[in-house]
């Protein structure tokens, strides 16, 4: 692949001037008036112009034809800026401009090592190749050697002294580096992007007839990362085809859905920043719906059954035909208008689709399609007694509403031929399938039934228990939003299955917070231990310092500082006595005395002396502290293990065998005055200890609750 460039430049009296460009990097020297740089542009393609051999590079000014060509570009912006191009000596510089362009721009090392030597003779007395300034002929070869692989690989090595002299003051020119700088940077984040884009290029058919794509989530729970997941690449996809997203409740099942749910999700779904272009209901579609199950019968490919549930699933598994298959259309058509009605015949039966007995694909041995239910629905209330499953109404309503390509987790690849029969069947628009794998994690339950059950069991405080694998649970743990894209996007539509781990998706979240978390100072509860420090001011004073020492824009806090500290214990116990340490923040202090009755036990007593002209790079133990003498807020800082034990429970094992008893972990802590501050959702660092997030700020003589955020590292 050739890397290709264009540049771009207007002419007019203004100080801005616009190059595109890619293969050599060119660029202006020192004008009478000062000229910006010229800008460059990457493309990634084997020539702009299929056509033109020589559009390797390309120049264009403003509201004229582009000019393609190393030689080519090179003459014409010579001949547009004479007076900043050209030296004294055109002849030399000619010849140094076809050097460049002939003898350093091949892959011969013999030819480019003989062009390297000449040049580094020839700069042995000279500052730039021709003259006593900068000239086409140093852009030129500049410009060559900066694409030369073996040429920079040479200079590396330093044994041409002269050349990389010459080399490194002319990367110093800004005219010149910056635009070399430009460049790069340009063509490092195309390739980034293209590496990124390339995870995605998943050859989805038909795409330049248009896309529609959908995400159908069921309102049966709280929406977790693997709906997450699903949601985003059916945006991704929509928006990269310039398409449509549909944002389509699957509302079949009265018994399991709710309107808090519904809520819930576009409520989840808003915060991930995913807006469907519509939200539809697959209930708009009950009578659509009810008259395609009456088609399916009338064409002989559905019969009411009543056989009971067990012997219907035994059958199913055997390839045993049902005794109900053979009902003649009259019948099955007059017991779904019995089912329809909730009849007492009616709700003995259900309605299956007549594919296959024996199919070796289990999903293809006569589904069942419609059954009884006389709740009353979020929606339609008890308008309908009857409902479709989601295997049949799914591929019906992706057709009806336009949907071109259904993208959905694997787990739904063995229904795939089913989604195919229903449309052909009933001689409906085909919709193009993809599946990519769904997002598993180690000890987590991603099944919103058994997600449910947890629930139901009291085992967690709600959907949005920060042990969950919801969205409202893992945004409450302290994951944000932005992490939760990268990682996803980072994912991309692969069909590969596998396990992942929580510390990958905490690490792009230590990313995204550690920048901009302010940083504050909690010291446990338990033994906490107040110690006298000699040369500390008397009277406490307060001085502002930044939240965050690498990023002022965190904003400012306050600093509380006095003669009697309180120190942890377990910071205590490691402290000899004559021993420097240092006290964070502040600077460095003696431990003139320390009384420990028991070698096993607390440190009872504790003094210091500052010493401020102390050097903390030599002092081995830095410490947390607070002053005693400030308004300190108590705190608990909890901290949280797996629901479950094993990292994936098979099909065949009960969850309940495999459930943590010991989930949920509080210590008491005392935290600087500056937290009275902090608001719900606020994410901050207890320095020594880790990221949290506020669950629940302090309030009415209540602590302040916040949730230990991992960072990615194992056991953290």
């Amino acid at each position: 692949m050739i890397d290709v460039q264009i540049l771009t430049i207007d002419r007019r009296p203004k100080p801005t001037s616009t190059p595109h460009s890619s293969r050599q990097t060119l660029s202006t020297p020192t004008p009478p008036s000062p000229l910006p740089p010229i800008a460059v542009f990457y493309e990634d393609a084997e020539l702009l112009e299929k056509s033109n051999k020589a559009s390797a590079v390309g120049v264009q000014f403003e509201g004229e034809e582009t000019i393609y060509g190393s030689e080519a570009v090179l003459k014409k912006l010579l001949a547009t800026f004479p007076q900043i191009l050209n030296g004294a000596n055109a002849e030399q510089e000619d010849y140094w401009v076809t050097f460049g362009l002939t003898r350093l721009g091949g892959k011969d090392f013999k030819i480019t090592s003989a062009a390297l030597e000449e040049l580094n003779n020839h700069l042995s007395l000279r500052t730039f190749l021709v003259g006593y300034t900068e000239t086409i002929a140093d852009i030129t070869v500049y410009g060559a050697l900066s694409a030369n692989g073996q040429a920079i690989a040479a200079l590396k090595r330093n044994h041409l002294p002269n050349l990389v002299r010459w080399f490194k003051y002319v990367s110093f020119i800004d005219r010149i580096g910056s635009v070399v700088d430009a460049f790069k940077a340009e063509v490092a984040s195309k390739k980034k992007t293209k590496s990124k884009e390339s995870n995605f290029e998943i050859g989805l058919l038909d795409t330049d007839k248009g896309v529609v794509t959908r995400f159908p989530p069921e309102p049966s729970g709280y929406l977790h990362i693997g709906h997450a997941k699903a949601a985003m690449l059916n945006q991704y996809f929509a928006e990269h085809y310039k398409g449509k997203l549909i944002i389509r409740f699957d509302d079949t099942n009265p018994t399991k859905e709710k309107q808090e749910f519904q809520d819930s999700i576009v409520k989840d779904l808003e915060l991930l920043g995913i807006k469907g272009d519509v939200i539809t209901y697959t209930s708009d579609h009950f009578d659509a719906l009810y008259e395609k199950a009456i088609d399916l019968i009338q064409l002989g490919k559905a019969y009411c059954d009543d056989t009971i549930q067990e012997q219907m699933r035994t059958e199913r598994m055997n390839g045993v035909a049902s005794a109900r298959r053979e009902r003649t259309v009259e019948e099955n058509l007059r017991i779904f208008g019995e089912m329809a009605k909730s009849s007492e015949e009616g709700v003995k039966n259900c309605l299956r689709a007549k594919m296959s007995v024996d199919n070796p694909n289990k999903a293809m041995r006569d589904p069942v399609i419609y059954r009884c239910n006389p709740e009353k629905h979020h929606r339609t209330g008890d308008k309908y007694k009857i409902y479709p499953t989601y295997d049949f109404a799914c591929p019906i309503v992706d057709s009806i509403e336009g949907v071109t390509h259904a993208l959905r987790t694997i787990e739904y690849r063995d229904r795939n031929p089913q989604y195919w029969w229903f449309l052909e069947a009933l001689g409906l628009r085909k919709v193009h399938v993809w599946d990519f794998s769904r997002l598993n994690f180690i000890k987590t339950v991603l099944s919103k039934r058994k997600l449910a059950w947890f629930v139901e069991q009291g085992l967690v405080t709600g959907w949005d228990d920060p042990r969950f694998p919801t969205v409202r649970g893992i945004r409450r743990r302290g994951l944000t939003i932005e992490a939760l894209k990268q990682f996803i996007l980072s994912q991309g539509p692969s069909k590969n299955v596998v396990n992942l781990d929580w510390t990958i998706i905490w690490a792009f979240n230590k990313k995204v917070i550690d920048p901009v978390a302010p940083r504050h100072t909690a010291l446990l509860d338990q033994g906490l231990l107040t110690a006298k420090l000699i040369g500390g001011p008397d009277t406490p004073v307060t001085e502002d310092k930044p939240k965050h020492a690498k990023n002022p824009e965190v904003g400012q806090k306050k600093v509380v500082m006095g003669n009697t500290v309180l120190i942890e214990q377990a910071d205590a116990k490691t402290f000899k006595e004559g021993e420097e340490i240092t006290l964070m923040g502040w600077g460095n202090a003696f431990v003139t005395k320390i009384a420990r009755p028991d070698a096993e036990g607390d440190v009872t007593e504790l003094e210091l002396t500052l010493h401020l002209e102390g050097d903390f790079k030599k002092t081995e133990k830095k410490v947390t502290w607070l002053a005693k003498d400030q308004n300190l807020v108590d705190v608990e800082l909890v901290d949280f293990d797996y629901l479950i034990t094993k990292d994936k429970i098979e099909d065949d094992e009960d969850i309940k065998d495999f459930i943590n008893k010991s989930t949920m972990f509080t210590e008491k802590a005392i935290a600087d005055c500056n937290i009275a501050d902090v608001k719900e959702d606020d994410i901050l660092q207890f320095e020594r200890k880790g990221y949290y997030r506020c669950d629940q700020p302090a309030k009415d003589g209540k602590p302040a609750v916040f949730f230990c955020i991992p960072t990615g590292k194992v056991g953290k």
